[in-house]
């Protein structure tokens, strides 16, 4: 039988940390939108968060290129000559 998980299982998973990031995977990278089990409770299928998982990318993001520092360089002060 497939388990219902409630949010506070979802964090004890390490699979979301706030329930503001959670409304945007829902919106935004198809995290499933769970079903309201009663009028303040939403669970999400187990097999279903599983499947949202596994189907999330393994390797991490490309890194940036170094950006210059903005605005005027600073001035470095110079070493008076013998």
């Amino acid at each position: 039988m497939n388990r219902r998980l409630r949010f506070r299982d979802l964090q004890e998973r390490g699979i979301v940390r706030n329930r503001v990031t959670l409304a945007n995977w829902i919106r935004k990278q198809d995290f499933p939108p769970g079903q309201l089990t009663g009028p303040n409770t939403r669970t999400w299928g187990e097999d279903e968060v599983n499947g949202w998982v596994t189907s999330r990318p393994v390797a991490s993001k490309p890194l940036l290129p170094a950006r210059r520092p903005r605005g005027r360089p600073r001035k470095t002060q110079s070493q008076p000559t013998a």
